[in-house]
């Protein structure tokens, strides 16, 4: 079985945030104010930090952002990084520049976002972290806001393990290596294997979060593994890649799991592409990240807690017709 080293990677990866950290220089960014002005008095602008605004579940998250923004009546100056973690810590040296009273931050790269933070800490500003959540460096959150992936991972993969009768060959798709949610994801996964001996990793890889990755990726997998069972993606898209892939090549049987819940997933399950998605709530996450933004600029702050794990659901083809979507990513969706 293929091991993973947790502390390794995570070690390598810092080396990424001190030259992050040193980086200010101005570079092309996505800027996109809400239509809510603020009202008179206080400092009602917040920024946004978002790693990309291609990913499903960083859209759904603005969307709850904006929401709850103009029902309390805040600004919202959004930035997206592009997945590009130098110049997210650029995008918080300009929120910091604009005088924002708090940053919500959902970072590209788990270290990297070290940085950030402590620059938001240094200049006085609030800050929420959404997803990611840094993983070294000395910088202090307001909160964390996201799924709690060890467990969701380990339910799923539970899950997948007892459907394949608990023995065969099973190939990972991982998100970017050293983010938080694929650190979490395969410990998760780990944890359910430990229970499982039957089951073999036969191939692990990263494909970024991204379908075409997964599909070339899962190409590969296919063709160097006969027996292979299942995949589990870390990520829906990664899932509903690889099972694309198996469908071109003519693989029938196997089993292909996500995490994510996107509405694409719930049709993929329907139409029998694949099996299983953990649905998360990011529309609920960006609603109360703003929530907690305007807690703080209120005087609040100690009704904030440290930490917040959203709760998944485990989605099948049993209750797929039973989860509607737009309850996890919100009515645009």
């Amino acid at each position: 079985m293929i091991k993973r080293n947790f502390a390794l990677r995570i070690a390598v990866a810092a080396v990424g945030a001190v030259a992050a950290a040193s980086v200010f220089s101005a570079c092309s960014q996505t800027v996109t104010p809400s239509t809510t002005e603020p009202a008179a008095g206080g400092n009602k602008t917040i920024g946004i930090a978002v790693a990309d605004q291609k990913s499903l579940f960083y859209v759904a998250a603005v969307d709850g952002m904006e929401q709850a923004a103009k029902e309390a009546g805040y600004k919202l100056i959004t930035l997206s990084a592009n997945n590009n973690s130098s110049q997210q810590v650029n995008q918080v040296q300009d929120l910091i520049t604009q005088q924002v009273g708090a940053i919500i931050f959902i970072a590209q790269d788990a270290t990297s976002a070290a940085a950030g933070v402590k620059l938001a800490n240094d200049a006085g500003i609030p800050i929420i972290a959404v997803d990611q959540k840094p993983e070294s460096g000395d910088g202090k959150l307001a909160t964390y806001i996201a799924t709690d992936s060890v467990k969701a991972a380990e339910e799923l993969c539970t899950w997948l393990f007892d459907q394949i009768g608990g023995a065969g060959d099973l190939a990972i798709l991982q998100g970017p290596l050293g983010a938080t949610a694929e650190l979490q994801r395969s410990e998760g996964c780990d944890k359910a294997l430990a229970n499982y001996p039957d089951i073999n990793v036969v191939a692990m890889e990263s494909a970024n979060w991204d379908e075409t990755e997964a599909f070339t990726a899962a190409q590969n997998i296919l063709t160097a593994n006969p027996n292979l069972k299942a995949f589990f993606g870390e990520s829906d898209a990664m899932a509903m890649g690889a099972a694309k892939a198996a469908k071109q090549d003519g693989r029938e049987g196997l089993f292909f799991v996500g995490i994510d819940g996107f509405p694409t997933m719930f049709e993929a399950i329907t139409g029998g592409l694949t099996q299983a998605t953990m649905a998360q709530q990011p529309y609920l996450m960006g609603q109360m990240s703003v929530k907690n933004a305007v807690q703080i600029a209120e005087g609040k702050t100690a009704d904030v807690p440290e930490l917040q794990y959203m709760d998944t659901v485990l989605v099948t083809k049993e209750n797929v017709a039973d989860n509607d979507p737009t309850k996890f990513y919100g009515p645009d969706f």
